[in-house]
């Protein structure tokens, strides 16, 4: 009886909430937006990206460098007035220049903050702030500021993780406004493409269905923290 007694290990504790389940998981947020044949398709270093537990505070840091910057003529203005909502989109045409970018869990909104820092050549960095929020009729929102935002659809193209722009609204307190598709810059696509070794690759382009591209911009970020 003694011998057996000896053999017996001690099980881990249950979880005792929903919390510490999601702990032990890890963030099963956009893995929720996705079929499971789909999610398994990705990559395991993507994978393991989007299902960083940011919780306590922590942050994920991610650094690297911009590769491609590219606007049309309409496109290099629609940057420039997009300042005045708080410049989420690139306004300048340097490449080769280092970026940061860091995601932080939103308290607030049970979402996440990004933060994407570009250098340039001359004058201060341009910093670009956003919310992602799990809500909405797609699931996943992207808030820019000034009210405006857009609702994401998530897909996996290939082997990368796509973001697509379902239609653009205006929020004013609890009244959500969805845009008409001629005040908006036109469909607006981000992929993220794991390139192994650790190194991932980040694509933006707004495509409008009468001008055509407007911006578009490639970085490649490297995790920075464990």
């Amino acid at each position: 009886m003694m011998a057996s007694q000896g053999k017996i290990r001690k099980l881990p504790a249950a979880a005792d909430s929903h919390e510490d389940l999601d702990a032990l998981l890890g963030d099963v947020r956009f893995r929720a937006l996705l079929s499971r044949d789909d999610w398994a398709r990705l990559p395991p270093a993507t994978r393991q990206r989007f299902s960083k537990r940011l919780g306590g505070g922590n942050t994920a840091i991610y650094a690297g460098e911009v590769v491609e910057v590219g606007f049309s003529r309409a496109g290099w203005w629609l940057a420039q007035i997009a300042r005045l909502i708080g410049g989420p989109l690139p306004i300048s045409a340097d490449t080769r220049i280092p970026s940061i970018v860091t995601v932080t869990e939103d308290a607030a909104t049970g979402g996440q903050m990004w933060t994407r820092i570009y250098a340039r050549r001359n004058g201060f960095p341009q910093v670009i702030h956003s919310s992602k929020r799990f809500a909405g009729p797609t699931g996943l929102e992207e808030y820019v500021g000034y009210g405006v935002g857009m609702a994401l659809r998530i897909v996996v193209d290939g082997d990368a993780l796509t973001f697509r722009s379902a239609h653009y609204f205006l929020q004013l307190g609890r009244l959500k406004l969805t845009l008409p598709a001629w005040l908006t810059p036109g469909a607006l696509t981000v992929t993220h493409t794991d390139l192994g070794g650790g190194e991932f690759q980040f694509t933006l382009e707004i495509i409008h269905p009468r001008f055509g591209m407007l911006v578009r911009q490639t970085a490649v970020f490297r995790e920075a923290t464990p």
